[in-house]
């Protein structure tokens, strides 16, 4: 079997962690080589570049030229090989958020992504991407709940809201790739579908 490259996306507290890591046990029950990551993060340079990330303030362009050193980094010491390999790689988070808290959050500027993007990356995109949509004012109490803000949990209704919609506009762009999430339905019901489009994955 090739390997896959899997995608868990949305806002802080739309139910990515809730799920990812039921995803990659599923996997495993098929017999099937998993690496589970995050971004920022991934290798040890990506995960010292996270630190700074979600707790040194900085500006947009310092942000956006980490995010994609961090990955750059990612990709070379842990997702290529992986893939490589015919494991699959399972990633909390990947480019799509750049585009949508960077893009849409921060400001940046589409073409400046899109370059770096095709620099760091090339071709290579994940083969699903499933984004968790939730109303920014229902994730922010979500969070609160669990944990203390970061750098970026800290931002306000319209910031997630900019965000939100950056992630809405990705999948809308790019169908075929995304499978979009309510994060209000019961963990019961959006681990259903998660299981369906496993069989999917796994038979294509």
């Amino acid at each position: 079997m090739t390997g896959r490259f899997v995608t868990f996306e949305g806002i802080d507290g739309a139910g990515k962690s809730t799920h990812i890591d039921w995803y990659v046990e599923r996997l495993r029950t098929r017999g099937i080589d998993v690496v589970q990551t995050r971004e920022p993060g991934g290798s040890d340079l990506a995960e010292t570049l996270r630190e700074l990330l979600l707790r040194r303030k900085m500006g947009m362009q310092a942000e956006l030229l980490l995010m994609f050193a961090a990955r750059s980094d990612h990709l070379e010491r842990q997702i290529r090989p992986a893939l490589a390999g015919g494991q699959w790689v399972v990633c909390d988070r990947f480019t799509d958020s750049t585009w949508a808290y960077q893009g849409s959050g921060r400001g940046a500027p589409g073409e400046r992504i899109a370059w770096l993007e095709s620099w760091v990356h090339g071709v290579l995109q994940p083969d699903r991407s499933y984004l968790f949509d939730l109303a920014p004012e229902l994730a922010a109490r979500r969070r609160a709940s669990v944990r203390a803000p970061d750098r970026f949990e800290s931002e306000d209704s319209a910031f997630f809201e900019r965000v939100r919609r950056g992630y809405r506009d990705r999948a809308q762009a790019d169908p075929g790739r995304f499978v979009v999430l309510d994060g209000e339905r019961a963990v019961s019901e959006i681990r259903v579908i998660l299981e369906e489009d496993i069989a999917d994955l796994c038979n294509t």
